[in-house]
C-alpha cells in the first residue's frame, strides 16, 4: 500500500508546472441581481399593451395626415425615431419617405425653402433610409464665396440638423465634409449660450458627444423622451399620444428584457464556469445590452437568446486563446473546434473539455430550434463562422508564440475576423424570421464591404484603447505594434492614421445603405447597429473589459430603470 502510494506521489511531483499568462480580469459589478425576474406586474404589463395598442391607432393616424405638409411629417418622422416606436409604423414610414423622395426627386423643389433645419432633415431621413439624395442641396446655403452663411449661426436648431445630416455623408462629399467642421465650431460655443432653451443645448451636447447615426435606439429614446416632454409641455393631444406611447412601449419592451437576462443569468449559473473555468470573464450582462443594442424589438427575443449566449461563449473561448491556454493546448484546441466533432473530446486537456462539451451543446440546441422552424441550414453557417473565428485566434497565438510581428496587411486580415463582427452578423442572423434568406448567408461570405468596414471602426477603436492593458501580461502584437514598426512613426502619429480610417469606414457604411442595397435593410441595420456599440463601448476606453460608469450607467438605462410614466 505504502509502495503505491508512494509511487503515484513522485509521479506527481514529476510534472512540470505550466505557467500560464492569466490576465487579471475584474470580475462581474452585477452580482445575482438579474437572477429573479419580478413576474407579478403581469396584469399591469396587460394593461399596458392595451393601451399601447390604442396609441399606435392614434399616432398612426398622424403619420398617415397631413400628407400636404412635409415639414409636419418630417418632423414627426423623427420624432417617432428619436422616441424608439418606429418599429411600430415601418410600413406608414416608408410610405411617407418615399413619397417625399418621389416629389424632391429633382432637388430644385428645394429652391422655395430657405429653412435649413427642414432640408437638413429630410436629406438625412431620405439617407437614413436609403435614398440617394444629392448633398448639392446645401449650396443655396452658401455665400459667394463658397463658404457656409454666417447669419445660420443664429439657428442653432438648423445648425444641429445640418451637423446630424453631415454624419451620413459618403466618399467626396466635401460640402457635408465642411458642414461637419462648421457645425461642431459653433455648437461647441451655442452648448454653453444661456439664450438658448435648456432642452436645445442638451440636445447639442449629447449629439457633440454622439450624433444620431451613432447612437444606439435604447440609449437615445430614453434620453430623447424628458427633451420632449419638456419642449412640448405635452402640448396637444397628438405629442400626448405619441410621449404616452413611447413611455409605456419603453417600459413594456425593457420588461421582457428582463425576463429574458434572468433567463440567461440562470443558463449561466448552471454551466458554472465561475468554478470550472475561473480564468474566464464573465461578462453577461454586458453582452446582452450589446445584443439589446444589435436589436431590441420583441420579435427578436429568440436571436436574442441564441446571440448572447454564443457571444457569451465567444468571449470565453478569446480569454482560452489570449488569456490562458498553452500554445501546444491551442494547437489540438483548434483542431478540435475545426473538426466540430465530439470524438475529439478525448484528446483535449480536462478544462478544454468542460468548455468544448458546452459549445457543442449550444450549437445543437440552436439547432433543435432552427430545425422547429425549418431553418436548418442556417447552423452550418453559424458552426463554420466559429471555426473560422478560432482559427483567427490560433493565428494571433502564433504570432506571439513566433515573437513575430506581422506586416499591417497581414494583420488587418486576420484581426478583422478575429474582431468578430463577421461571426456576430451571420449569429444575428439565425433568428431574423422571414427576412432572411440564404442569400443573405451568402453575402456574408463574400466579406461585403459594410461588414469589413464594421470590422476595420471596432479592431482599431479596440486596439487604441486596450493595448496598454494587454501590454501588462505577455500578448499578441497589435494593430498599433504593426503599424508602428512598418511606417517608423509614434504612437500618436499611428493613432491619428486610425482614427481617420474610422471616419472613411463610416463613409462605406452609409454607401451601403443607398438603394439599391445587396440585402435586405434589416439586415444591414443589424451591422450598423454592431457598429454603433463598439462606438460607444470603446470610445475613449475599453467599457467591456474594465467595467466603468459608461457601461454601468448604459446598462442602467436600457435594462434596469424604467421610465417614470
Amino acid at each position: 500500500m505504502s509502495m503505491l502510494t508512494a509511487t503515484s506521489l513522485s509521479t506527481h511531483i514529476a510534472e512540470p508546472e505550466i505557467v500560464r499568462r492569466t490576465a487579471n480580469f475584474q470580475p462581474s459589478v452585477w452580482g445575482d441581481q438579474f437572477l429573479n425576474y419580478d413576474s407579478h406586474h403581469t396584469e399591469t404589463e396587460a394593461l399596458w399593451q392595451q393601451q399601447v395598442d390604442e396609441l399606435k391607432l392614434v399616432v398612426k393616424r398622424e403619420v398617415c395626415r397631413d400628407a400636404g405638409d412635409f415639414s409636419l411629417r418630417l418632423n414627426l418622422i423623427d420624432e417617432i425615431q428619436r422616441l424608439g416606436v418606429a418599429y411600430h409604423f415601418e410600413k406608414e414610414i416608408d410610405e411617407a419617405l418615399q413619397h417625399i423622395h418621389a416629389t424632391y426627386r429633382g432637388h430644385e423643389h428645394y429652391s422655395d425653402d430657405g429653412d435649413l433645419h427642414h432640408v437638413a432633415l429630410c436629406f438625412r431621413l431620405l439617407r437614413q433610409h436609403g435614398y440617394d439624395i444629392s448633398s448639392d442641396i446645401f449650396n443655396k446655403f452658401k455665400d459667394e464665396n463658397g463658404c457656409f452663411k454666417e447669419s445660420l449661426v443664429a439657428d442653432p436648431s438648423g445648425m444641429l440638423s445640418l451637423y446630424e445630416a453631415s454624419h451620413l455623408r459618403v466618399h467626396k462629399e466635401d460640402i457635408l465634409e465642411e458642414a461637419l467642421v462648421f457645425t461642431t465650431t459653433h455648437l461647441e460655443s451655442a452648448k454653453d449660450n444661456a439664450c438658448y432653451p435648456v432642452q436645445l443645448r442638451e440636445q447639442i451636447t449629447q449629439a457633440l458627444a454622439r450624433p444620431l447615426r451613432k447612437s444606439l435606439d435604447r440609449i437615445c429614446a430614453k434620453r430623447y423622451m424628458s427633451i420632449y416632454q419638456d419642449a412640448h409641455h405635452a402640448s396637444n393631444k397628438q405629442n400626448e399620444a405619441l410621449l404616452k406611447l413611447a413611455k409605456l412601449d419603453f417600459n413594456l419592451v425593457q420588461s421582457l428584457h428582463k425576463k429574458e437576462l434572468c433567463e440567461i443569468t440562470r443558463w449561466w449559473n448552471e454551466l458554472d464556469f465561475e468554478t470550472k473555468l475561473p480564468f474566464a470573464r464573465d461578462r453577461k450582462v454586458e453582452l446582452f445590452f450589446w445584443i439589446v443594442g444589435v436589436y431590441f424589438e420583441p420579435q427578436y427575443s429568440t436571436g436574442r437568446s441564441i446571440m448572447t449566449k454564443v457571444s457569451i461563449l465567444l468571449t470565453v473561448l478569446d480569454d482560452i486563446y489570449d488569456a490562458y491556454a498553452t500554445f501546444e493546448e491551442l494547437v489540438i484546441f483548434t483542431e478540435a473546434i475545426d473538426r466540430w466533432d465530439v470524438k475529439c473530446i478525448d484528446e483535449l486537456p480536462g478544462y478544454l473539455k468542460i468548455f468544448y462539451q458546452e459549445l457543442l451543446n449550444l450549437f445543437n440546441e440552436i439547432d433543435q430550434v432552427m430545425s422547429k422552424e425549418g431553418r436548418s441550414y442556417r447552423v452550418s453557417h453559424a458552426i463554420q463562422a466559429m471555426k473560422d473565428q478560432a482559427r483567427s485566434y490560433f493565428n494571433e497565438a502564433e504570432w506571439l508564440h513566433e515573437g513575430r510581428t506581422p506586416s499591417m496587411e497581414e494583420y488587418m486580415r486576420v484581426a478583422t475576423v478575429s474582431i468578430s463582427y463577421t461571426f456576430l452578423t451571420t449569429i444575428s442572423l439565425l433568428g431574423m424570421g422571414d427576412i432572411v434568406t440564404k442569400e443573405a448567408f451568402e453575402w456574408l461570405l463574400t466579406d461585403p464591404k459594410i461588414v469589413r468596414a464594421s470590422n476595420i471602426i471596432f479592431r482599431l477603436m479596440d486596439d487604441i484603447v486596450s493595448t496598454k492593458f494587454e501590454k501588462e501580461r505577455e500578448h499578441a502584437p497589435s494593430s498599433i505594434d504593426c503599424y508602428m514598426k512598418q511606417y517608423g512613426v509614434s504612437e500618436q502619429e499611428t493613432v491619428d492614421v486610425f482614427n481617420k480610417q474610422i471616419v472613411d469606414s463610416w463613409k462605406d457604411i452609409n454607401e451601403e445603405f443607398l438603394r439599391p442595397t445587396a440585402v435586405p435593410m434589416p439586415v444591414l441595420m443589424r451591422v450598423l447597429n454592431l457598429t454603433r456599440v463598439s462606438d460607444l463601448l470603446y470610445k475613449g476606453e475599453d467599457g467591456f473589459t474594465r467595467v466603468g460608469k459608461m457601461t454601468k450607467d448604459s446598462v442602467a438605462a436600457v435594462v434596469i430603470d424604467p421610465v417614470p410614466l
